[in-house]
């Protein structure tokens, strides 16, 4: 999966504000991703759409600020392209009703129609599909035509170079077999939670996925996880890795070659808003570096296990965790 860590590492899909009871955070999955990805180190864009309001105003000036001042500030590299999230006159911004069980997992009510379901396929954003490395998309900003049709678009117009990878995010109703089935056979990378892999089963009738057992530890899970991932590749051919995160067990990483089973980080759980995403920033960041399967999982699994240990989704990444991942980055693959 190796690209160019000079490359432009693109997100198309949700610009939101969830709304926690301790108040709203600007988030969305592809938001998140861009933001944490721009915060580890790589170019970023992010491609979007926000209403005509208060909350659309206030969410660019606060991805502005980090355009601004990247959390990688001596890396010139590092920076995050808002050129292409565009505003509809018509619908509001987005936001999600979140609450939290005891554990710290969010529960969400998402409102629909809002602006991320009207982003629209412009000359401008099909020339920077052809110059993205990577391209992240999920399931949930296919739910209506328009921004359906134009991630569609957008992905077809990379470049032979580009990484197409789909963080499936399934948020029911809103996920059919159709999309589901279109995403998983146009990404080269998918990633996955286990809470999500009986969804995907019964959505596409494969009973390995909709009987799987995710809930165990130790080798059980382990087969679960093999099982799951023998049956993801099957489905998409074309795929070239597939991670699926099992919560505080951590993850599998396999390729067609390969797996790598990752046991996690022990973390006090704080909220788990955006630690998938910044598991996935993680992913992308190191496999951009051509870093070794072993790598990708330690790197996804750090960034993913930090963010859940903090509020929010996107925090600030210390100094040691970023030199972590470089240390891991730099040591033979």
């Amino acid at each position: 999966m190796e690209s160019s860590a000079s490359g432009l590492n693109v997100a198309i899909g949700e610009l939101l504000w969830d709304l926690l009871p301790t108040g709203a955070r600007l988030g969305g999955t592809t938001t998140n991703y861009a933001v944490l990805s721009t915060r580890l180190g790589d170019a970023s864009a992010l491609v979007s759409c926000v209403g005509d309001d208060e909350l659309g105003r206030e969410a660019m000036e606060r991805l502005a600020l980090l355009a601004k001042n990247p959390e990688r500030a001596g890396d010139r590299s590092a920076r995050l392209d808002l050129d292409e999230v565009q505003m509809s006159a018509e619908l509001a911004t987005g936001t999600v009703a979140v609450t939290l069980d005891d554990e710290g997992r969010p529960r969400y009510e998402i409102v629909t129609p809002v602006a991320w379901d009207a982003i629209r396929l412009t000359p401008e954003l099909l020339d920077l599909a052809g110059r993205a490395s990577a391209i992240c998309f999920g399931t949930l900003a296919q739910r209506e035509t328009l921004s359906r049709e134009t991630i569609r678009g957008f992905v077809a117009a990379a470049g032979a170079g580009s990484v197409r990878v789909c963080d499936l995010n399934l948020r029911q109703p809103f996920c059919t077999a159709e999309v589901l089935t279109w995403s998983l056979a146009h990404a080269d990378v998918i990633k996955v939670s286990d809470e999500e892999l009986p969804e995907v089963g019964r959505l596409l009738g494969e009973a390995r996925l909709a009987a799987g057992e995710f809930h165990g530890e130790g080798e059980a899970l382990t087969r679960a996880a093999e099982e799951a991932i023998d049956a993801l590749l099957q489905m998409a051919p074309q795929c070239r890795l597939v991670a699926i995160t099992l919560g505080p067990h951590g993850s599998l990483l396999a390729d067609r070659k390969r797996t790598d089973r990752h046991r996690g980080y022990r973390v006090k759980v704080v909220d788990t808003i955006g630690a998938g995403d910044a598991f996935t920033a993680g992913m992308v960041h190191a496999s951009m570096r051509g870093a070794s399967l072993g790598q990708i999982s330690e790197v996804a699994n750090r960034c993913g296990s930090y963010v859940a240990s903090q509020p929010g989704a996107t925090p600030r990444l210390p100094d040691a965790l970023l030199a972590s991942i470089r240390e891991t980055l730099s040591a033979d693959k």
